[in-house]
């Protein structure tokens, strides 16, 4: 494995290894078959707890409850679907997921209108193929195939950004967890522990709506946006701190209230409605989740390293507030004005530093 400086970004089992390690230390209940820990111990590891001395950090801030169905119907011959609006953290609970339960989570399919058949099923080295014939050798194995032989989990990224025929290649492999390869004469049968993970965003519908067959092999959880601006501030800390120590970006992390500035901005533009509840908010036509705000922090953090002081200061977040909001030029700048001059104006003097500087970045 690479060393870790110079790894822009670990997986999920490299990034947490003395956490799992220690979980795997102090875990004596029962393992389900191709398990590394039992499911009590993936629900700590998800959540946050203890393993002996060592703290176990939350990788999902939420509902422990939608954390404790996805573990369960991992343990049963369902495969598990999660949906939610972009920046619900469904890629990143599907990879710590699968790093708890098998080790590894990089036996990804990642969805998008060009994705194959072959990518979810097998393809060919077609020189060995012309050479010698079908052989094992010159066959390619997708990660659901890998997945399958190893007892392990495939991840699926954003599935209902394949087309219909792609989606539906999946419900035999799901139903009878075998994978036909005639050209060698026989299949391969899923191995116990096999499953599959896949993401799809509320934001495609009616891209490639997935069919009912599909759906029936999947258990769905639906994973609803951070329900107040507490949870979302701590969630936006949590991995601002973490990206900052990854990428090694050398600004101060930014100050509790400016996070929490930003955080109030894209709930009060996602929600249409001050967080006060007494006046309402235009929304942009992009999408601005709790993703685009720890980008948008750790992009300040990078200005802040690189241009300014290294402390975060208004004109840096500023800059990426212009940046996330007004994605449509002609529609956005006027909503975005709006929203500086109506609801970020007429806060306290704690807010005006913010303020001028927005309204520098959008004349």
């Amino acid at each position: 494995m690479a060393e870790k400086q110079n790894v822009m970004r670990l997986p999920a089992e490299a990034l947490y290894a003395h956490e799992l390690a220690a979980l795997k230390e102090i875990d004596k209940a029962p393992r389900p078959a191709g398990w590394q820990l039992s499911p009590r111990a993936v629900l700590t590891y998800l959540t946050g707890g203890m393993a002996g001395d060592t703290v176990i950090t939350p990788k999902y801030i939420g509902n422990n409850r939608l954390v404790e169905v996805a573990i369960a119907t991992l343990l049963t011959d369902r495969a598990l679907l999660l949906i939610g609006e972009p920046g619900t953290a469904k890629s990143w609970l599907s990879e710590n997921l699968t790093a708890a339960i098998h080790g590894s989570s990089s036996k990804v399919i990642q969805g998008t209108a060009g994705t194959t058949e072959e990518q979810i099923r097998y393809s060919w080295n077609y020189a060995m193929l012309l050479a010698n014939g079908p052989s094992e050798q010159a066959l390619i194995k997708s990660p659901i195939y890998r997945a399958m032989e190893e007892g392990g989990i495939a991840r699926f990224e954003e599935i209902s950004r394949c087309a219909s025929e792609v989606q539906d290649a999946l419900i035999s492999i799901l139903s009878e967890k075998t994978i036909s390869v005639p050209e060698l004469g026989g299949e391969i049968a899923a191995a116990k522990g096999f499953s599959v993970i896949a993401t799809a965003n509320t934001r495609d519908r009616g891209v490639n709506d997935m069919s009912s067959a599909l759906k029936r092999r999947f258990n769905i959880i639906v994973l609803p946006a951070p329900g107040d601006l507490e949870t979302e501030v701590d969630i936006v800390r949590r991995r601002v701190k973490e990206l900052a120590n990854s990428y090694e970006i050398g600004a101060s992390l930014p100050a509790d209230d400016a996070i929490r500035q930003v955080v109030t901005i894209f709930r009060e533009l996602r929600g249409g409605v001050t967080l006060e509840g007494k006046e309402k908010v235009k929304g942009p036509s992009g999408v601005i989740s709790t993703a685009e705000a720890i980008s948008l922090l750790t992009g300040s953090m990078a200005l802040a390293a690189s241009f300014g002081s290294g402390e975060v200061e208004a004109q840096d977040l500023a800059a990426g507030l212009q940046g996330a909001i007004v994605k449509d030029e002609e529609k956005d700048r006027g909503v975005w004005k709006d929203y500086l001059e109506n609801v970020m104006k007429k806060r306290g003097s704690e807010w005006r530093p913010l303020y001028n500087a927005c309204r520098e970045m959008n004349v």
